[in-house]
């Protein structure tokens, strides 16, 4: 099997020989298992004890290293031992954990861009600090060499950051990689970064001293939307108020005879203010 073989192959299970098969998802996620037959080992049926095992996904587990593993996996078959049970414990590094969990989420996210971002941010500020570093070995003082050099100057982007390297763990950790209490937790709990207060950003708006003669000028256009901004002015109403009002918001009784300084007390809008 090629590699590009690989990236193109459609659905379905497909031989690489030596009991490893690349599982392509209808979804189009691709990982590799391998399938042994454990000598001397039969199943329920009395047949043959055969297993598949996951090796993890193409662009987590290269091809070579795949089929490295899919031969110790047979080694361990044919003496009688199931790879299962006798296989060496191998701990991943963040990195590859992290982009596992990016592949297995693509398929569930609405809009790819978002799934695309979830990447970006760790790879821009996770990966180059902890990304070989195995996931066992990642505690706080890690989390807070990612953490701190943006947490002031791009918050939002370090509480995603944090977020993200969060979820990692815990996915970590449901594998049997890590243990203990997540580190991104411990150090939120803790407080141990500046608490920040969220920047009010008011909109533009006019001097209320400006709104007669704006009004007056209102008056000379013909246009819809200079309509429904006369109206605004009149009666204080939000934006998406007066864009989606109906009839049967007005009384029709009141508004006859408007002016900029009757019309306030005149005009009635049942929409909350």
């Amino acid at each position: 099997m090629t590699k590009n073989l690989v990236r193109t192959l459609g659905p379905g299970r497909h031989a690489d020989g030596g009991g490893l098969y690349l599982v392509v998802d209808p979804s189009g996620a691709r990982r590799r298992i391998v399938r042994v037959t454990v000598k001397g080992q039969r199943n329920r049926a009395g047949k043959p004890l055969r297993t598949d095992f996951g090796l993890g996904g193409v662009n987590v587990v290269p091809l070579n290293t795949a089929r490295d593993r899919a031969l110790e996996h047979q080694r361990l078959a044919r003496q009688g031992l199931n790879p299962k049970l006798h296989r060496e414990q191998e701990i991943l590094c963040f990195e590859d954990i992290a982009r596992q969990v990016h592949l297995e989420r693509m398929p569930t996210l609405k809009n790819p861009k978002h799934g695309q971002q979830w990447i970006d941010t760790l790879e821009d500020y996770a990966f180059p600090k902890i990304g070989r570093i195995p996931v066992c070995d990642i505690g706080q003082r890690e989390v807070m060499q990612i953490l701190s050099p943006i947490w002031t100057i791009k918050h939002e982007t370090a509480r995603r950051v944090a977020q993200r390297i969060k979820t990692v763990l815990d996915v970590a950790q449901a594998h049997g990689y890590r243990e203990g209490e997540n580190p991104v937790s411990l150090v939120q709990s803790a407080r141990v970064l500046p608490r920040l207060k969220d920047k009010v950003k008011h909109h533009d708006a006019m001097d209320w001293r400006e709104v007669p003669a704006f009004y007056a000028k209102l008056t000379k256009q013909n246009g819809m939307a200079a309509k429904a901004l006369m109206f605004t002015c009149l009666t204080g109403c939000r934006t998406s108020e007066v864009l989606q009002a109906v009839w049967e918001e007005f009384d029709s009784r009141s508004v006859s005879g408007l002016s900029p300084t009757t019309a306030p007390r005149q005009i009635r809008s049942t929409a909350s203010p």
